[in-house]
Order: structure tokens, then C-alpha cells, then sequence
């Protein structure tokens, strides 16, 4: 069972990913050609139609390579891993916390770095990790 202490932990041990904390909502994202781009962040509910979507800090939005594998993740942890209409089209998945364990959520936020951090950024992290 991962909790939000898990998730800025991990992102804290990724190289350059900054942590924007406000009340119930965070979100880690990398800079990459002078804008920060988007590694997870929390899920904004819609709980009620028509109203403003509000913080779920239970739900962890994290960016993945591509459709295939935000299919791929869908199908093979429907308990952990889910999607809303809001993100059709768009490669993330929502992660509930209380049923995902530590390791394979550090896994997940790795990878969506890797997705969006400087490609030389990620071959360095690559080299450090191997050595």
C-alpha cells in the first residue's frame, strides 16, 4: 500500500523532478526544453456534474509512454489501474494508492519520467543506475 509520502519520496530520488505541494494536491513534473512537463500529479475528481473537479488524494494520475501501455496497465491491474472519459486519448492512467504496493509505484513514476525527462537526462540516470 502506497501512500503520498511514497510518491514525493520517489520522485525526489529521480533527478531534477520538482514537487508542487498545495493543501490535497500535488504534482512532479521534469523540465524539458523550458517548460516542465508532467510526470503525476493528483487526481481531480469530478464528483458532481456541472461543479468544479476537486482534489482525490487516494488517486494518483501518472503519465505513461502511450495508449498501448496505459491499455496494457488497464487490463492487467483493473483494481489498481483506471481511467475516466476526462483522459481518453491522453497517455495516463489513475492509480489508486491503498492498492498499489511501494516498488511497483516507484517503477511507474520512473517510467513516466522517462517519458518526459531530457533524453540525455535519462541515458545519464541509465549509466548511473547500471555502474
Amino acid at each position: 500500500m502506497a501512500d503520498r509520502d511514497d510518491v514525493v519520496r520517489i520522485a525526489r530520488s529521480l533527478p531534477e523532478v520538482v514537487v508542487e505541494e498545495d493543501g490535497d494536491r500535488y504534482a512532479l513534473s521534469v523540465p524539458r526544453g523550458g517548460k516542465h512537463k508532467g510526470i503525476a500529479w493528483t487526481w481531480m475528481e469530478r464528483v458532481e456534474p456541472g461543479r468544479p473537479r476537486v482534489p482525490n488524494p487516494a488517486v494518483l494520475a501518472v503519465r505513461v509512454e502511450n495508449g498501448s501501455e496505459k491499455e496494457m496497465l488497464l487490463a492487467a491491474g483493473p483494481d489498481v489501474f483506471f481511467t475516466e472519459p476526462h483522459y481518453n486519448g491522453f497517455p495516463a492512467v489513475l492509480v489508486r494508492l491503498a492498492a498499489i504496493g511501494a516498488d511497483e509505484l516507484a517503477e511507474l513514476i520512473t517510467d513516466g519520467w522517462r517519458c518526459q525527462a531530457p533524453r540525455g537526462l535519462v541515458r545519464e540516470f541509465d549509466r548511473r543506475r547500471d555502474a
